[in-house]
């Protein structure tokens, strides 16, 4: 019988959400888990903000919705549901009447649990894929009012500042956060085991996992991670860690989901092996 792909290797997940997904997609191909969760998703600290949100939206202050990710929807409802359930259903009814555009595949995802679906896929699902699907259409942007559900607290400056220099308004929406899920000494554990060489392979499901590890390790996360087989859920997280000088040695080509994520790592990981066992021949 062959042994699984990922036998013997020891793989770091900082993923917090689907971490135990992650992780079982990864063991049932032999690899040993560390779990080391490093961002926390949690709702906005104050819901008026967003609940007021909604109230313009379902009184049709937005002709266009852009839908950065699929937890903000899903946190737009969560929020809703908790401290005024009245309007869920007229807001589902307004999302059914707005173009739709989005980021990547989740918020897509999103909307078709809802029964519905976008009326624009961005081309890369990055905010320059959203601006650049936007520009294709820029005839029909000058005098609309978008929507812009953000990620975190990051304020997008160039896709507001986009559809401002076309003429379009803008009303934002911030309806999650990110916290740190580890404290210090946990991350330079993390530091520690990666730098050692004790894991194969580490791999990043956002950029606020990047950020994290680097706030904490600075030199020492750019050395540590030069010694192990980095890998990106996609081109945003790629594009953070090549930044900081971070070879990604594994990404999806396609779909930035985790399973093409846990394929890619079994590929990479697997031509690593075969180097190896060429070089000692």
């Amino acid at each position: 019988m062959n042994a699984a792909p990922l036998t013997g290797r020891t793989i770091a997940v900082p993923e917090t959400r689907e971490l135990d997904l992650f992780a079982a997609l990864l063991e049932r191909r032999g690899a040993t888990v560390l779990r080391c969760p490093l961002v926390a998703i949690r709702d906005a600290e104050d819901p008026a903000p967003v609940l007021q949100f909604v109230r313009r939206f379902n009184d049709g202050a937005c002709d266009d919705l852009i839908l950065l990710t699929g937890e903000g929807l899903l946190r737009i409802l969560s929020c809703i549901e908790q401290h005024a359930p009245a309007l869920k259903d007229p807001f589902v009814a307004r999302l059914g009447r707005v173009r739709k555009i989005t980021r990547g595949p989740k918020p897509a995802r999103a909307l078709r649990n809802l029964g519905l679906k976008p009326d624009l896929i961005a081309e890369a699902p990055t905010t320059a894929g959203v601006i650049e699907t936007l520009k294709r259409i820029g005839v029909t942007l000058q005098g609309h009012v978008f929507g812009v559900q953000l990620y975190g607290g990051e304020p997008n400056r160039p896709l507001v500042e986009f559809l401002q220099s076309v003429g379009a308004g803008v009303i934002t929406v911030a309806p999650y956060r990110y916290a740190d899920a580890a404290d210090d000494e946990a991350v330079q554990a993390l530091l520690t085991k990666l730098g050692s060489g004790a894991i194969d392979a580490i791999a990043f499901t956002s950029m606020q996992q990047v950020r994290r590890l680097f706030d904490v390790g600075a030199d020492a996360a750019a050395a540590a991670l030069a010694r192990t087989q980095v890998a990106a859920v996609g081109p945003l997280v790629a594009a953070a860690l090549e930044a900081r000088g971070v070879a990604v040695r594994a990404m999806p080509g396609s779909s930035y989901f985790l399973k093409p994520l846990a394929s890619a790592l079994e590929e990479a990981l697997g031509a690593t092996s075969l180097q190896a066992t060429e070089s000692t021949r």
